[in-house]
C-alpha cells in the first residue's frame, strides 16, 4: 500500500509537511476516482420504483457444527461469523466432515452478507472470501439485473432505520423475512451499477483515511 511505503519516498520533512504531502496525494486519488463516476452519475435517468428485497433476490443462513466435536474444526473453510463479515480472514475453519454434518450454508466471494443477531444485527458488507457461515448470518444473492453493490449500500444506509423499526430498544434479533419484506428503492441496472461503484468508492477512500492515521499514530514517524 503506498501509505506504508512513504518512508522510503519522502525525505526527512517535518510532520506537518509530510501529511500535507500524504493528504495531497489522497485529494488526487479522490479527484481521479470520482471525476469518471460523477460524469456516469449525471447522465442517469434514476427511475426508481419499489421491489420486496426477497422478490429480487435468493437468501440462506446457515449453521454451527457442535462445539464438541474437534473432528468438525480446525480444517481448511473458513467459518465466517457475523462479526468477521468485514474481514479477509476468519478466527475459525471447519472440516468436511463438520460441514457435512452441519447446516453451516457456503457463501461465495461478492455474495451479500447481512448480520441477524446481537450486537451485530443490521451489518452488512460484500464477502471478501469463499467460506462457510452460521444461523447470525443471512447470505443475499441478487438475481439477474441487480447489483450487489447497491443492494448491500442500501440495505447499509438503512440500517438505523431497521433496527428502531424491528429491534426494542435496539435489542434482540433480526430473522431471514424481515430482511426479505424490506422494500428496496431500485432504479435501472445500469444505474445500480453506478451508483454501487460511487459509493465503493467513498468506502475506499474512508479505508485509506484510516489508514494513514494509523501510519502517523502508530509509530512510522514517532518524533
Amino acid at each position: 500500500m503506498i501509505l506504508f511505503k512513504l518512508n522510503t519516498v519522502l525525505p526527512k520533512l517535518n510532520m506537518k509537511r509530510k501529511k500535507f504531502m500524504v493528504f495531497a496525494m489522497i485529494s488526487c486519488f479522490v479527484y481521479e476516482i470520482n471525476r469518471g463516476v460523477r460524469r456516469n452519475l449525471d447522465s442517469l435517468s434514476f427511475a426508481w420504483e419499489q421491489r420486496e428485497l426477497g422478490s429480487i433476490t435468493s437468501s440462506y443462513s446457515g449453521g454451527t457444527p457442535t462445539a464438541g466435536k474437534a473432528e468438525y474444526y480446525d480444517g481448511d473453510i473458513p467459518f465466517i461469523r457475523s462479526g468477521e463479515i468485514n474481514e479477509e480472514k476468519t478466527e475459525l475453519f471447519l472440516s468436511e466432515l463438520g460441514y457435512k454434518n452441519s447446516s453451516a450454508a457456503m457463501v461465495e466471494k461478492g455474495d451479500i452478507l447481512y448480520a441477524l443477531y446481537g450486537a451485530t444485527s443490521g451489518e452488512v458488507s460484500i464477502s471478501k472470501l469463499k467460506g462457510a457461515i452460521n444461523q447470525a448470518i443471512l447470505a443475499i444473492k441478487p438475481n439477474e439485473g441487480y447489483d450487489s453493490e447497491f443492494l448491500m449500500q442500501w440495505l447499509r444506509n438503512q440500517k438505523d432505520n431497521i433496527i428502531s423499526t424491528y429491534l426494542q430498544g435496539g435489542q434482540g434479533n433480526l430473522s431471514g423475512t424481515i430482511v426479505k419484506s424490506l422494500k428496496v428503492d431500485i432504479t435501472t441496472y445500469d444505474e445500480q451499477q453506478a451508483i454501487g461503484a460511487y459509493f465503493r468508492n467513498l468506502d475506499n477512500l474512508i479505508t485509506l483515511h484510516q489508514r494513514e492515521s494509523t501510519y502517523f499514530t502508530g509509530g512510522f514517524y514517532a518524533e
